[in-house]
């Protein structure tokens, strides 16, 4: 049977100031929207304002990173902010605006924590058997839900649906869609061509994610993850890597982590601590992040490892 997860959908880093982490990222090399903003109205017939989660994407081939950021009633929006007006019947809005303030609570939450990494989505070709098979497995989730994103084509910017679910976790009073590492999702797209982006840092795919957790939690956690991702994981001391096909995911324990990416402190435990980017040419890569004054060191492999106080919380490896 073919798996029904097959890479990465995205990764989010959720931090304190959009203005900020847009231009953190655009210094690092990559091309980043402009942040988007849902606007309801507070009650029916009040004027709409800006709520719940801003975001900007770096799309990239097949997948994309996301920044996100919580809506604050009093902040000034930055001046290239796009405003995405939230249709909905009056009857519909409380439950509408219940919604996203819970999302923006659960977002909070991750930036008390720590800004960085706090979302790790994967992709799946058929999301409803992922969906059973999760099922079959006892996984709590909260059911698949259809949202519409922003895709950037050929003719322009389309509307394209996307089908997702959230993994809830087993602890007794625990959010809905937070595990204790963060946000973990399956989504699935619509069929929609998406144009290509070009970055200065030459980035093409992302193709890993990184988490790090308590050595002794390290086998617990590999174990959920296997039953999760529907696959055995890649055992090398107390490194575990899952491939997904295109990408891979790798849980280390927090005794190991330092010599899989050399240098990295996690900011809390378990935490989302690194993620990999494929690059077109690695030379390139290093150019433009010496030209723009920011760390890294090269790995043995030949990897480029920006570091976390340089990204947002968590660090880049471009391969």
């Amino acid at each position: 049977m073919e798996n029904d997860i097959t890479g990465l959908h995205h990764v989010g880093l959720v931090a304190a100031d959009m203005s900020s982490a847009v231009e953190t990222y655009r210094r690092l090399g990559f091309t980043v929207s402009a942040p988007t903003y849902p606007v309801l109205p507070s009650a029916p017939g009040a004027p709409p304002r800006p709520v719940g989660a801003a975001n900007a994407h770096i799309y990239l081939r097949r997948n994309f990173v996301e920044l996100v950021t919580i809506v604050r009633a009093d902040e000034s929006l930055p001046a290239e902010a796009e405003l995405l007006p939230l249709s909905v019947p009056d009857d519909k809005l409380p439950g509408l605006l219940t919604a996203v303030r819970t999302t923006a609570a659960n977002l909070s939450d991750c930036l008390d924590r720590f800004p960085g990494m706090h979302i790790l989505i994967f992709d799946s070709p058929d999301i409803d058997r992922a969906t059973t098979r999760l099922r079959a497995a006892d996984v709590d989730h909260g059911g698949v839900h259809s949202i519409q994103r922003p895709v950037h084509t050929a003719e322009g910017t389309r509307m394209a649906a996307t089908r997702f679910l959230e993994v809830n976790s087993d602890e007794p009073g625990a959010a809905p869609g937070r595990l204790p590492e963060g946000r973990l999702g399956i989504a699935q797209n619509s069929a929609v061509d998406p144009h290509r982006v070009m970055h200065a840092n030459s980035a093409i795919d992302l193709i890993g994610g990184v988490l790090c957790v308590p050595d002794d939690t390290w086998g617990a956690t590999v174990k959920r993850y296997e039953i999760y991702l529907g696959r055995a994981a890649d055992r090398t001391g107390r490194t575990a890597t899952f491939d997904l096909g295109d990408a891979s995911v790798t849980v280390v324990a927090d005794s190991a982590v330092s010599d899989l990416i050399p240098g990295l402190r996690p900011p809390a435990l378990p935490a989302f601590v690194a993620y990999q980017i494929a690059v077109q040419d690695i030379t390139r890569t290093a150019d433009h992040l010496k030209a723009a004054g920011v760390s890294y060191h090269r790995t043995r492999t030949g990897k480029l490892v920006v570091p976390a106080d340089e990204a947002l919380g968590a660090a880049i490896i471009f391969s």
